[in-house]
Formats: C-alpha cells, sequence, structure tokens
C-alpha cells in the first residue's frame, strides 16, 4: 500500500515533536510547511516547506496538487489565521484534520493573574502608572503597547521585532525557550521586572516564567487564546501532543489499508 500523504502545519514544539516520530516511517508521507516568521527556524527531520500558501484558496490548490489524504494542524495556539484558514481548506478538500492543541496554562496557588481577552485590553490593564514591563507575546502583537508608552518595556522574542513595532526605549532581549527557572529568576531580577504579560500559550518550554513570577510574587496578565473555528460538518479531532496525533496518524493508515484490501 502506498503511504499516507498528509500535510502538517507547524511552529511549534509538537509539530517538530511529531516529525522526529515520523522519522523513517515508510507507513506515512509527510510535508511539515512552517510561516517563516522566524530567521532561523529548527528544521525537521522529515520534508519541509517554508512560507504562506496565500490564503484559503492557495493552501486548497497546494492539497490538490499534492494528493495530500488527511491535514494536522499543529500551529500555534494564537495563529488564528491559519486555522481559519486550515478548516475552510479542509472542508472544502473533503479531507479530515485533526488539532494538535497543548492544554493552557492553569492557576495555582499564589499565582496573581489578570486575565484578559486581547492585547489592547492587556496594554490598558497595565495602567496609568509607568511599571517596568516584560512582554513576551510575540512580534506582531506589539503595536497597542506603542499607544502606552509611559511604561518601561523588556521584550523577549525569538528575533528582533521590527522598530516601527516597538514603544519607545524598549529593551529587546532575543532568546529561544525552552528556559529554565533560574534562566527566569536571573532575568525578572536583573531586569527589575515588576509585571509580565504573556500569552495563555501552555507547554513547558516558557512556562518557567510563571513559575518565577509565582516565587517573586509579580503580577502576570494574562491574554486568553482564541477560539477555535467551528468544525462542524467536517472529520475533524482534537489531541493534545505529537504521541496522540501519531495515534490518530496510524488509524488512518490502518483504515485505508483495510479498504484497499477490499478494494474500496
Amino acid at each position: 500500500m502506498s503511504p499516507l500523504k498528509f500535510l502538517v502545519l507547524g511552529g511549534t514544539s509538537e509539530a517538530s515533536a511529531l516529525a522526529g516520530l515520523l522519522a523513517s516511517d515508510i507507513r506515512f508521507s509527510a510535508m511539515l510547511s512552517l510561516a517563516g516568521r522566524t530567521a532561523a527556524p529548527v528544521l525537521p527531520a522529515i520534508a519541509c516547506r517554508i512560507g504562506g500558501f496565500g490564503g484559503v484558496a492557495g493552501l486548497t490548490q497546494y492539497i490538490s496538487d499534492h494528493a495530500i489524504q488527511a491535514l494536522v494542524v499543529a500551529t500555534h495556539p494564537f495563529a488564528a489565521q491559519i486555522r481559519q484558514n486550515a478548516v475552510a481548506a479542509a472542508g472544502g478538500a473533503r479531507i479530515p484534520m485533526l488539532m494538535i492543541e497543548r492544554p493552557s496554562w492553569q492557576t495555582q496557588e499564589g499565582d496573581r493573574w489578570t486575565e484578559v481577552a486581547d492585547m489592547e485590553q492587556a496594554a490598558a490593564a497595565l495602567g496609568p502608572a509607568p511599571r517596568r514591563v516584560l512582554l513576551t507575546i510575540g512580534r506582531k502583537d506589539l503595536l497597542p503597547f506603542v499607544a502606552a508608552p509611559w511604561h518601561d518595556y523588556v521584550i523577549r522574542s525569538v528575533d528582533a521585532p521590527p522598530p516601527e513595532f516597538l514603544p519607545p526605549s524598549a529593551k529587546i532581549i532575543t532568546a529561544r525557550g525552552p528556559f529554565t527557572l533560574e534562566d527566569d529568576l536571573r532575568m525578572l531580577h536583573e531586569e527589575r521586572v515588576a509585571v509580565i504579560v504573556t500569552k495563555n500559550s501552555g507547554g513547558t518550554a516558557t512556562q518557567s516564567k510563571l513559575v518565577a513570577a509565582r516565587k517573586l510574587e509579580l503580577p502576570v496578565i494574562m491574554v486568553a487564546r482564541p477560539p477555535w473555528p467551528n468544525v462542524t460538518g467536517l472529520d475533524a479531532a482534537r489531541v493534545p501532543d505529537a504521541a496522540g496525533a501519531l495515534r490518530w496518524l496510524e488509524a488512518r493508515h490502518d483504515d485505508a489499508a483495510s479498504s484497499a484490501k477490499r478494494g474500496v
């Protein structure tokens, strides 16, 4: 039987972990797609493409041109647009779709979280009094903080943000996780951080900043995840990690193999 052909929309540790599980597995023919927003991405052990598709139409055309049989969405929890495109393309191509959604972070005893719906609310929640603020939110979400220039910002990002996205006098720390608790305790102390603004991304790679904030009794402004697009009517499933994704793919492969034996 031919290998199961599928496309993985990646950019997360879950996508990288899945690529590691799939390497050299002859049951599958996988293509991992990265958006290309990071200057030096960590490349996977499977075939990879870098760059966008050109919206729903482009993604649907790619699925058709490459005879993709399943779509795995392992994007960042805040990558709302590509998730919307994925749902629309999977529906249009009538192929099954798997969503890998890591569990969100939950408050623990000692946390001082203020939960908000978006970046505009996060910027407003900082208040009118000047504060030393750590932003770990990604380059594309900085503009609301440009409108609150009275705060003193420290921005931690994999790549340096474009100057036009930066609040005045912002300090940039370029670093790629995972981070340790010791790393974050030292950084928060050295930078004299008074409050942290972050997204509820979940996972372990950057969770240490929340543990450090708890130990230092620092407030955290936590931006909630956008909801998944409606998948009603689609052949869609959701798993929390790469191991669950592999089990789903194995079931798809076995179903296809059984159908081939029956001549369906």
